[in-house]
C-alpha cells in the first residue's frame, strides 16, 4: 500500500507551474505588506505628512535623550510648548516611577507630557501613547521619536476638521527604557491614567518597514474590526499578538493594559540592527515608516475618537490576518470549529486513502511520528549555524542575532530546512509511500491548529487553514472527476494557503528576533516545506523505482554547497563599515575610596581601539559587587569625582533606610547588595515615592541590585526590605553619561558603535560600605556617610574592597 494521491502524465510542465505559483504567492505576499509612501509637506491639511512631522523629529530627536539627562529637558519643553501651541490642555506630570524583575527594583524621576483635546460629547478617553526618553546610546528616531513626532502631525491634523465627541488624551511618557517607568506612575497616580478608555500605543523595533499592529489587550474583537476598516493600510495578525503574549518583553502598554485600558500596540520591526544604537537616528528612518505610522494614527484618533466608546468590548478575541494584500478576520467562536474541521478533513483524507488503497495505517503512524524528524533537524540547524557564525566572526555576539544585512543567513536557513524536509521525504518515500507522508504532514499541521486553538487561539490560523485546505485540496484531486490540470489546481489549495501565510510569518520572526533564535524561523519555514514538499512529486520517479546512488547523493551535496556559498556571501556582504557599524562595549570605573580605576569591557573578541583600553580578565581590583559576567580590565587614570553618597538613616526588624546623595552631572545611581532584598522604596520629597516587590536574584553578580534614574540634585531616599542579617555588603554606583571626562580618552572610529549593554559608555564612580550590626547607638556627631545607627540597627563600618 504505498501510491500517490493523484498523478498526472505531463509532470514536469505541471510541478514548474505549481513551483512558479507558489513562488508568485509568495512574492505577492510581501509584497502586500510593504510600507507607505510618505507624503510631502505640501500635503492637504485634513492629511499626515511624513515630512512635516520630520520637522518637529530634527528639533528634539538629533541626540541621545534618558531620562534625567539635560537632552530629554530640552525634548520636554519642545513637545510641550508644541502642544500647548496647538491648543491642548497640557501638564507635566513629574512623578517617580518603579519597575521590578528578577532580583532588580528601577526607579526613576520622569516627567510625563499629558496633554487633553475635549470631546464635544465624550463618551471616553481614546489615550495616545509613545515616549520620548531615549536609550543612552543613541538618539532614538524611531524608538521613540517618530511616534512622538506623529503625534504632533496628528494633533495638527485633527484640529483642521471639526470637534470629535471623545477627549483625545496625548501621553509622551518618560523613562520607558529603562522599565515602562512613566507609564507606570501615570497609571498609578494620574487621574487620567486611573480612568481607563482606549489606548493607542506606538512603539520601533528598527528603523524601517511597515507600521504593524503586534499586540493587542484581551477580548479585542471590537478594537480590531475598528482597525480594519479605519485604517489606510492595516499590518500585521493575531498570531503576532499571541506570541508577543508569550514573551518577557514589555513596552508602555504593558502597564497601561494591566491598569484597564484597551488597546492596541504597534511598531515597525525591519533593519532592528540599528535598535538602541547610535545608528537609530534620523538619516537612517524609513521616510515611509514614520508616514505609515503617522497615517494609521490620525485615523485610528478619527474613528474612535467619534466612536461610542462604551460599544468597544467585546467577550472574545478576533483571529486577523492578511492574504494577498487582503484583510480577513472572523471571531473567536469559529476557532475551535474551524480546528475540529481541520482535524477531521485530514482523518477524510487518511480513510479515504486508506480505502484507495495508497496507504496502511501502520505506515501512516510511521509517517505522522517521523515528521517530528525535519522539524527538529531545522531548528537546529539553524541554532547550530548561529553558534557557528558567532564562533567565526565573534563581534556577532553582541548584535544580539540582529545583524545589519542578514539575508544570505536566512537564506542559509530556509535551504537548511529545505533539506531537512526534502531529505526527510526522499529517505522515506519507498518505506512508507507519498501519501502516507503527506497524511502524516497534514497531521502535524491539523494538530498543532488544535493545539493552538486551545493556548494560543489567534495563532490557530496559521495551521488550521493550511491543513483544512491541504486536505480539502487532496480529497478533490481523489475524488473530483475533472481534467488533470484541474486536479494539479485544486490540489494546491494547501500549499497555496501555506504560501500566503507561513513564510511572511517566518520573516516577521527573522526580523524581530534575530537569527539568534534563528530555530523558530526554521520551525515555521519547515512546516511550509511539510505542506509543499508532495508538490516534489511531479518531479519524481515512480516511489517503487529505486534512485540512482549518483542522485541520492547529488540533491543534498547540492544543497550543502549552496548553503556554504550563502553562508560565504553572508561573511562577505555583512561586513562592519561606518554606514553598518560594528559593536564594541567599554566603560569606566573608579573606586573613589581607593582612587583606583580601570577600563572594563565586556567583548569576548575586543577591536583594536576597544584593546587599547583592556588587556586581560583580572576583575579581583574592581569594586566589590561591580563586576557582572565575564568582563575584560585595563588600567585606567583617575578622575576628580568624589562619587556617590550612601547615608544610614534607620534601621527596624528587616528595614533599611539610605539616604543617597551624587555629584552634579550624575545621571543615575545602582545599587548593589551582597544579600536578596524583598521589597524596595524610593522617594524624592514633593515629587512622590514608589515601592515594589522584588523576587528572584540577579544573574553574574550580586543577588540584589536597585537603580534609580534620573536622581534629583537632592538626592533620594531609599527604602530597602532585607532578611536580617549581622553584615551587610553595599556598592554605590554614580553614573555619568560618556567617557570623555576620563583623560586620554579618544573617541570610536566611524565603523564602531556603542554596545546596547546597559553599562556601557559610563563613567562610574564607586564606593563600598559594609555595614554590621551594633546593639547600641554610636556617640559622636553623624557624618555624611557615618551617621549614628539607631538602637539594634546597622552602623557603616570600614569600607569594604574585598
Amino acid at each position: 500500500m504505498i501510491g500517490k494521491l493523484f498523478d498526472v502524465r505531463r509532470r514536469l510542465p505541471a510541478g514548474l507551474t505549481a513551483m512558479l505559483t507558489l513562488v508568485v504567492v509568495i512574492m505577492l505576499s510581501v509584497m502586500a505588506d510593504s510600507t507607505m509612501q510618505s507624503l510631502p509637506a505640501t500635503a492637504s491639511g485634513e492629511q499626515f505628512s511624513a515630512e512635516r512631522a520630520m520637522v518637529h523629529l530634527k528639533r528634539f530627536a538629533a541626540e541621545p535623550r534618558p531620562i534625567g539627562s539635560p537632552a530629554n529637558n530640552r525634548a520636554e519643553t519642545y513637545l510641550a510648548g508644541q502642544l500647548r501651541a496647538a491648543g491642548l490642555e497640557v501638564e507635566v506630570q513629574r512623578a517617580v516611577g518603579a519597575w521590578s524583575s528578577a532580583g532588580l527594583a528601577t526607579f526613576g524621576q520622569v516627567d510625563n507630557i499629558v496633554g487633553r483635546l475635549r470631546g464635544t460629547g465624550s463618551t471616553g478617553t481614546v489615550l495616545i501613547a509613545a515616549h520620548y526618553d531615549s536609550a543612552a546610546m543613541g538618539p532614538g528616531a524611531s524608538d521613540d521619536g517618530a511616534a512622538v513626532a506623529a503625534m504632533i502631525e496628528t494633533v495638527r491634523a485633527l484640529r483642521t476638521g471639526p470637534g470629535l465627541r471623545n477627549d483625545i488624551v496625548l501621553l509622551m511618557s518618560d523613562g520607558e527604557e529603562d522599565g515602562v517607568l512613566g507609564a507606570e506612575a501615570f497609571v498609578r497616580e494620574h487621574p487620567l491614567g486611573k480612568a481607563g478608555g482606549v489606548l493607542l500605543n506606538w512603539e520601533a523595533r528598527g528603523v524601517s518597514g511597515p507600521s504593524l499592529m503586534f499586540e493587542t489587550s484581551v477580548n479585542n474583537a471590537r478594537l480590531v474590526e475598528t482597525f480594519v476598516n479605519a485604517v489606510p493600510a492595516p499590518r500585521g495578525h493575531s498570531a503576532m499578538a499571541e506570541l508577543y503574549r508569550q514573551l518577557p518583553n514589555n513596552t508602555d502598554f504593558t502597564p497601561l493594559t494591566k491598569a484597564g485600558f484597551a488597546g492596541m500596540n504597534f511598531a515597525y520591526i525591519q533593519r532592528s540592527s540599528l535598535y538602541h544604537t547610535a545608528g537609530d537616528s534620523i538619516a537612517n528612518l524609513t521616510p515611509g515608516s514614520l508616514q505609515h505610522h503617522g497615517s494609521n494614527m490620525l485615523a485610528l484618533a478619527r474613528a474612535l475618537g467619534d466612536a461610542d466608546l462604551r460599544t468597544m468590548t467585546s467577550d472574545q478575541d478576533a483571529t486577523y490576518f492578511r492574504a494577498l494584500g487582503t484583510t480577513i478576520t472572523y471571531p473567536g467562536q469559529l476557532v475551535w470549529p474551524l480546528a475540529v474541521l481541520g482535524v477531521l478533513a485530514v482523518a477524510g483524507l487518511a480513510l479515504m486513502a486508506r480505502v484507495r488503497r495508497l496507504l496502511s495505517l501502520p505506515r501512516l503512524i510511521a509517517a505522522t511520528l517521523s515528521t517530528v524528524v525535519p522539524l527538529l533537524v531545522s531548528a537546529a540547524a539553524a541554532q547550530g549555524l548561529w553558534e557557528l557564525l558567532v564562533a567565526w566572526r565573534p563581534a556577532y555576539d553582541l548584535m544580539g542575532g540582529l545583524l545589519h544585512r542578514p539575508r544570505a543567513y536566512q537564506a542559509a536557513i530556509a535551504l537548511l530546512c529545505a533539506l531537512a524536509v526534502l531529505g526527510w521525504y526522499l529517505l522515506l518515500r519507498r518505506r512508507l509511500g507519498p501519501a502516507a507522508l503527506a497524511v502524516g504532514a497534514l497531521s502535524w499541521l491539523a494538530g498543532l491548529g488544535l493545539l493552538c486553538a486551545q493556548v494560543a487561539p489567534g495563532a490557530s490560523f496559521l495551521f488550521t487553514l493550511p491543513a483544512l485546505a491541504g486536505a480539502l485540496g487532496w480529497l478533490g484531486a481523489l475524488l473530483l472527476p475533472v481534467p488533470a490540470w484541474a486536479r494539479t489546481a485544486v490540489a494546491m489549495l494547501g500549499p497555496i494557503t501555506a504560501a500566503m501565510l507561513l513564510p511572511s510569518l517566518a520573516r516577521d520572526v527573522f526580523d524581530g528576533m534575530g537569527l539568534a533564535l534563528g530555530g523558530v524561523s526554521a520551525l515555521v519555514l519547515a512546516l511550509f516545506g511539510l505542506i509543499v514538499v508532495p508538490v516534489a512529486e511531479l518531479f519524481l520517479p515512480d516511489p517503487v523505482t529505486r534512485p540512482k546512488r549518483a542522485v541520492v547523493l547529488a540533491v543534498p551535496l547540492t544543497a550543502l554547497l549552496l548553503t556554504a556559498g550563502l553562508v560565504a556571501t553572508g561573511f562577505v556582504v555583512d561586513d562592519f563599515d561606518a554606514d553598518r557599524p560594528r559593536r564594541t562595549h567599554l566603560a569606566y570605573v573608579m573606586d573613589a575610596d581607593t582612587r583606583t580605576a580601570h577600563w572594563v569591557s565586556a567583548d569576548t573578541a575586543p577591536p583594536q581601539w576597544t584593546r587599547r583600553y583592556v588587556s586581560g580578565h583580572d576583575t579581583s581590583a574592581l569594586p566589590a559587587g561591580y563586576a557582572r559576567g565575564t568582563l575584560r580590565t585595563g588600567p585606567a587614570p583617575a578622575i576628580a569625582a568624589d562619587g556617590p553618597r550612601a547615608t544610614v538613616l534607620a534601621h527596624s526588624g528587616n528595614t533599611l533606610k539610605l539616604h543617597l546623595t551624587v555629584e552634579k552631572g550624575t545621571r543615575s545611581v545602582t545599587l548593589r547588595f551582597d544579600k536578596p532584598i524583598t521589597q524596595a522604596t524610593a522617594s524624592t520629597g514633593r515629587f512622590g515615592s514608589a515601592s515594589v516587590p522584588v523576587t528572584g536574584t540577579r544573574r553574574g553578580t550580586w543577588p540584589s541590585e536597585i537603580r534609580f534614574r534620573g536622581i534629583p540634585a537632592q538626592g533620594a531616599q531609599i527604602t530597602v526590605r532585607i532578611p536580617e542579617t549581622d553584615r551587610i555588603h553595599l556598592t554605590a554606583i554614580a553614573e555619568t553619561d560618556g567617557l570623555t571626562a576620563v583623560s586620554g580618552f579618544v573617541p570610536r572610529p566611524p565603523n564602531l558603535v556603542a554596545a546596547t549593554r546597559e553599562d556601557g559608555d559610563l563613567t562610574a564612580v564607586t564606593r563600598t560600605y559594609n555595614l554590621t550590626r551594633t546593639d547600641a547607638p554610636r556617640g559622636g556627631s553623624p557624618k555624611v556617610d557615618s551617621p549614628p545607627p539607631l538602637n539594634g540597627g546597622f552602623q557603616e563600618g570600614d569600607h569594604d574592597h574585598d
